[in-house]
């Protein structure tokens, strides 16, 4: 069983700095992909940023140059750095690890339960 497990959310003040952690536990041999994605109310789930195991990374336009993603292979954790926040990322945010190898699977795609952002202007 694969667990992910969000921490770092909360309110915020717009233009703050918030860090978003997230770990994958359980019997892992290895995680390609890690990454954020966010749902607002009333809007569909979008990808924020991804990660590689060989750090090849991927933004959103929205969020490029502001958020950096990162992650430590050896923790199976993954970061997400958000400066200059805006009220219009206000969002729950969800980590996802794709390309899980396990005992059972190679190709495992896990979800957190979500880490909640509200940016006040």
């Amino acid at each position: 069983q694969v667990r992910l497990v969000e921490s770092g959310g909360g309110l915020v003040q717009a233009g703050g700095s918030p860090r978003l952690s997230c770990a994958a536990s359980g019997s892992i041999y290895g995680i390609n992909a890690m990454g954020w994605y966010r749902q607002a109310p009333g809007k569909q789930r979008e990808l924020v940023a991804t990660i590689t195991s060989g750090g090849s990374t991927n933004y959103a336009v929205s969020v490029k140059g502001r958020f950096t993603v990162s992650r430590d292979n050896a923790k199976n954790t993954v970061y997400l750095q958000m400066n200059s926040l805006k009220p219009e990322d206000t969002a729950m945010y969800y980590c996802n690890a794709n390309g899980v190898r396990t005992p059972l699977t190679s190709r495992g795609d896990y979800w957190g339960q979500g880490t909640q952002v509200t940016v006040a202007s």
